[in-house]
């Protein structure tokens, strides 16, 4: 295969996979508290004669692959909805919540329940962590669910526990899991910068016009280097043709 092919498919690898993130960003505009992730191109430079000296400078390929993806670390508005299960946070922190494998992920989207065991969970049912990683019941009959401003849920007995509530230093480290949670390779630190607000919700920090163009761009360029690679196959074709002595 020719040089020129192989170039023009690492662009194509890279322009599928940043629309299927954009494609993604775009289905997400109205989920709570979603991040929009964007895509890290990079270049890789490679010699196809295996020369590693200065005299292979020539002969250096540039293709494009994606180097990884970032969140757009924005916060996104604030709705009040009167629901006494909804949290927003206002600063940098997340709720940490138990994944079905058992370990604590973490979240911005504070849409709340409580199961039919009187588990405080996500929509997922997965339940929310307090400060330990335990999970936390609101018991039969109880009034008043409140939520104070550092995640001490109380009903009208006394308190019932303590939502956890943590802050990273690179919020980049964290890696999408899905069900909008996030894995951290390093726990969080209790926060001190962010506070719980009961009976809001953080809204997606998605901008549908930037995606939407983006989509649009994308497409374009995915077009056009689909055109390159039809152009240099009918140019290969034409060219083993005449060496063969074919018409």
């Amino acid at each position: 295969m020719e040089n020129s092919i192989y170039l023009a498919l690492s662009r194509q690898m890279t322009l599928h996979t940043n629309m299927d993130m954009v494609a993604n960003n775009i289905a997400n505009m109205n989920t709570p508290g979603y991040r929009s992730q964007h895509l890290m191109f990079d270049e890789y430079i490679s010699d196809p004669r295996g020369k590693t000296t200065d005299e292979a400078a020539d002969d250096e390929l540039s293709f494009v692959y994606n180097r990884g993806q970032y969140a757009n670390t924005a916060p996104g508005t604030q709705s009040f909805t009167g629901n006494p299960l909804d949290m927003a946070l206002a600063g940098p922190g997340f709720f940490g919540v138990q994944a079905p494998n058992g370990e604590v992920m973490y979240t911005r989207a504070g849409q709340f329940q409580i199961d039919a065991s009187g588990i405080l969970t996500d929509p997922s049912g997965n339940p929310v962590a307090d400060q330990g990683g335990a999970s936390i019941t609101i018991p039969p009959g109880s009034r008043d669910v409140a939520i104070d401003e550092n995640g001490m849920v109380s009903n009208q007995d006394g308190q019932l526990g303590q939502m956890m509530v943590v802050e990273f230093e690179n919020q980049q480290k964290l890696e999408p899991y899905g069900n909008n949670m996030y894995r951290s390779p390093e726990p969080g630190t209790p926060a001190t910068n962010t506070r719980v607000k009961q009976g809001q919700l953080e809204n997606s920090n998605v901008q549908p016009v930037l995606e939407i163009t983006e989509m649009m761009e994308t497409l374009r360029d995915y077009q056009s280097t689909q055109r390159i690679l039809s152009t240099e196959n009918d140019r290969l074709r034409s060219a083993i043709q005449k060496l063969t002595g074919q018409n």
